[in-house]
């Protein structure tokens, strides 16, 4: 049998004309952002790719010429809040071609940002779902923060602006109080971010230290930038962590899967360090609360001491017999000293002292008249 031979470049031919004939028009497919690249020249190159349970099933190369791209990448920005990245889920508007020397190639003219940013909702939902039906969602809040935090394990980026504000707003508080930080760096934003941030984790429990708990610090970014915190894994670590777990990864509008299942989440890093800045504060006042009421309690119980001792003063002033001769009465005295209290049993030539307020007589008595009374 004779053989059919083709030239690669008639069999190329054969293949663009089959191709383009089979997709004459732009159509709609849905595929991963693998690689991103823009050039100088103002053109874009993607790689496209889509994978399944057992791996890779499908890539392709796409490019957006600049005509296109100065439109199409603004805008696709300021509807998801990010620009094209890797791992993204696209919804693109291409029209097939085929390169004699560069193969299939497919030539983007519009994506769909409404899309990304629904696939990304409904994998958010499914996963709060699927941790909802596994019991995961509040196995933190079952956990508690010592009295006064004090020792503080921070997963966040070394050279992240939250993370340098954290910094600052706990450590340089007006207040003076004191905490020990210790930071394990992590990725905070595209795909390899869930695995960094677990791996910081694990790197927590590992370490020698006991902490009283984890901080996972971020400080706001794009929707997509923030959507690795809506990881299934990142929430079902974070929400099984034997430690509370705090989060502070956006800003207003954003609400995380991963703060979600923290024990405690806020928006900013600096309002996480009010957090605990505030638990010091209330502490502090309550102590100066008790102070103040030892305080009041002791003084008033030294005015009553006072007062009493007052009133016992004012009795033995009164009784003070230096007080009655002051009044004009006299106080006679025996010989031997021993208060007289009447004439009874006194002898002619006894020696008596009769005691004024300004002086003492020395007197021997000469004659006792007894009084009436007595004579009865």
């Amino acid at each position: 049998m004779e053989k059919e031979i083709f030239d690669l470049f008639d069999l190329q031919q054969k293949l663009k004309k089959g191709i383009e004939c089979l997709f004459p028009k732009r159509i709609w497919i849905r595929a991963e952002v693998s690689a991103v690249k823009a050039r100088n020249g103002g053109h874009c190159y993607l790689e496209l790719s889509q994978s399944g349970d057992d791996g890779l099933l499908a890539k392709s190369n796409a490019v957006i010429w600049s005509s296109k791209y100065r439109f199409i990448a603004p805008y696709f920005e300021s509807v998801t809040g990010s620009p094209i990245s890797p791992g993204m889920v696209v919804l693109v508007e291409v029209q097939v071609s085929y390169s004699e020397l560069y193969g299939l190639s497919l030539v983007i003219s519009d994506i769909d940002p409404d899309y990304s940013v629904g696939v990304r909702e409904l994998e958010r939902q499914k996963t709060i779902a699927r941790l909802q039906a596994e019991g995961l969602m509040d196995l933190q809040s079952s956990l508690a923060l010592p009295a006064l935090p004090y020792r503080l394990a921070v997963v966040s980026a070394e050279d992240a602006a939250g993370y340098r504000d954290f910094m600052r707003h706990l450590h340089e508080n007006p207040y003076g109080f004191r905490f020990e930080t210790t930071l394990f760096p992590a990725l905070m934003q595209g795909a390899g971010c869930p695995a960094s941030i677990i791996a910081a984790m694990d790197a927590v429990m590992e370490d020698d230290g006991t902490y009283d708990a984890v901080l996972i610090l971020r400080g706001g970014g794009a929707k997509l930038d923030l959507a690795c915190f809506d990881d299934y894994g990142l929430a079902a670590v974070i929400a099984q962590f034997p430690l509370p777990v705090l989060t502070a990864i956006g800003h207003d509008q954003d609400h995380h899967v991963a703060d979600m299942v923290a024990y405690e989440y806020v928006k900013t890093p600096t309002a996480l360090a009010d957090f605990f800045l505030s638990i010091y504060e209330d502490e502090d006042a309550r102590l100066s609360s008790y102070m103040t009421r030892v305080r009041v309690a002791f003084n008033n119980r030294l005015a009553l001491m006072e007062s009493a001792l007052n009133v016992l003063q004012a009795r033995i002033k009164g009784a003070d017999p230096r007080r009655i001769l002051e009044r004009g009465y006299t106080l006679a005295l025996d010989g031997d000293g021993r208060v007289m209290k009447g004439a009874d049993g006194r002898r002619k030539g006894d020696k008596v002292s009769v005691m004024f307020a300004d002086g003492t007589l020395k007197c021997t008595v000469e004659e006792i008249a007894t009084s009436l009374r007595s004579s009865q």
